[in-house]
């Protein structure tokens, strides 16, 4: 029903911020009557928020800040006979002169105070936004200062390490439109927005990339109350902790706008390459980032493990049965390749001088690079660096997999093994068998062809086991913590 339908707003203008606010035009605006000159329907917009967002009314502001002097305009009207002209004429002549009123001392204390009530208002104003604003902007700590004089309402800026207020105007471009994007979300996500879902093109491309990355966790925040759809061009707003929620968007051989969740799609078209550069760049980065930041980095085989420990270890930090002092990032090597371990391994050891920790399937493949490594890079002490799946689930052959509680699994193992000869894969599924092996064994065995298809049922569990009010039972609580703590001990 059209009724059922959700309400979208898009945002691709997203209206900066002036630092010189000419207050009786902004008065004209929010009434919703018209100034020449001005038609930025952005503009309007992020400045009706800003006033609502700090609880200033402009109108008052600019009433509070009158002067007290009045001047009255008297007009002099002198009339002259002059008998020299015929019938006579009669000569006028105008002038006007403008007499100061000299206001009363109770004028002039009124006026004081008015402005002193303003100035009160103002400081209360801007010491509002300074604090709830660095809740969220994690590129310094920033000091919002408002002033009125006259019709003019200014905005001042300041931090620690330039304590000289300076116009918002002459600060970044970055900072100018984070303050307004800001601003706009989160008044009108309690209005406008409500219930909506939110379309943001190419949102936070002036930002510095360390400030794009605090405008992801922004835009965490907004999706508590909001669905949040946005297109980017930048590696640095790809969540590399969420990739499952990126979706690659090219144009087919066809012609055809396609959105994929496997983002190696129209990686052989040309447009689908720039497409997932980003994302290829984000994953890139996270290289980068371990060793900038001195995360603990642990290579696992796939993407679908990468979906697997993130979604372990987000529940647990959650449930507050970890709390790591670094980050846990995973890397996945593509495969269980000494080629592809060894590569990330070499870019990690050449700048960390320490060999990061390997998690490893206990299938044959699994098996063999792990002889690999404890023969060559790993030997000796650092061997306990490389971690199998047995070691953690105690099951011969296991994969990451069977560190996941069935149910959380299950739907998507439906959905794969459907199939027209009325059996089911649980009726014959065993919890002490590794699982990948019992997928495979029936899906030959009743015609059913598997493409692609360990990376989604990761990312389906992965949504499955963080939606709120998740359950796990012991058994797997126990799993995780241990395999976590491993992870922490073998790095001291």
């Amino acid at each position: 029903m059209r009724s059922e339908m959700p309400s979208f707003v898009y945002y691709s203008n997203y209206g900066n911020l002036d630092a010189e606010i000419y207050l009786p035009h902004t008065v004209k605006l929010l009434r919703g009557e018209k100034v020449p000159g001005i038609d930025n329907a952005a503009k309007v917009r992020t400045l009706r928020v800003l006033f609502e967002f700090v609880k200033l009314d402009p109108e008052l502001v600019l009433e509070l800040g009158q002067d007290p002097l009045k001047q009255e305009k008297v007009r002099t009207i002198t009339k002259t006979f002059d008998s020299r002209y015929p019938g006579n004429a009669t000569k006028t002549e105008e002038d006007e002169e403008i007499i100061d009123i000299v206001p009363s001392n109770n004028e002039i204390e009124e006026a004081e105070r008015n402005k002193r009530a303003r100035t009160i208002q103002l400081d209360s104003a801007g010491s509002n936004l300074t604090s709830r604003f660095n809740e969220w902007w994690r590129q310094g700590e920033y000091l919002f200062d408002f002033k009125a004089d006259g019709d003019y309402f200014r905005i001042w800026v300041s931090d620690k390490k330039r304590t000289a207020k300076i116009e918002l105007h002459k600060r970044s471009t970055g900072l100018q439109w984070f303050l307004s994007f800001y601003l706009v979300f989160l008044v009108e996500r309690q209005e406008a927005h409500k219930g909506a879902i939110l379309l943001l093109d190419e949102a936070g491309l002036t930002l510095h990339p360390m400030a794009q990355k605090a405008l992801l966790e922004f835009f965490e925040n907004l999706a508590e109350e909001n669905q949040i759809i946005h297109t980017t061009h930048s590696p640095f707003l790809v969540d590399t902790n969420n990739i499952d929620r990126v979706k690659v968007v090219y144009v087919d051989k066809d012609g055809y706008t396609v959105a994929s969740n496997n983002l190696r799609d129209g990686i052989d078209i040309s447009s689908g390459k720039n497409s997932i550069y980003a994302a290829h760049a984000a994953l890139g980065l996270s290289v980068s980032e371990v060793i900038l930041q001195g995360c603990i980095p642990v290579i696992v085989e796939g993407t679908s493990d990468q979906y697997y420990m993130n979604a372990i270890k987000l529940y647990l930090i959650q449930s507050k049965k970890i709390a790591p002092e670094k980050e846990l990032v995973f890397l996945p090597a593509g495969g269980a390749s000494a080629k592809g371990v060894q590569g990330i391994i070499g870019i990690l050891g050449s700048k960390t001088e320490e060999l990061p920790i390997v998690l490893l399937d206990s299938d044959k493949n699994g098996n063999d690079l792990k002889k690999n490594l404890i023969s060559g890079l790993y030997k000796g002490d650092l061997a306990q660096r490389i971690i199998s799946t047995i070691d953690v689930t105690g099951i011969n052959n296991s994969e990451v997999e069977d560190m996941i509680p069935y149910e959380f699994l299950q739907r998507e193992i439906d959905r794969l093994l459907r199939n027209d000869n009325d059996v089911d894969f649980v009726d014959s599924y065993s919890s002490t068998e590794p699982l990948i092996p019992q997928i495979e064994k029936f899906a030959g065995n009743n015609g059913i062809t598997l493409c692609d298809w360990k990376v989604e049922m990761a990312r389906k569990a992965k949504i499955q086991l963080l939606k709120p009010k998740t359950n796990v039972e012991d058994k797997y609580l126990t799993m995780w913590v241990g395999l976590f703590d491993k992870f922490i001990s073998k790095m001291d």
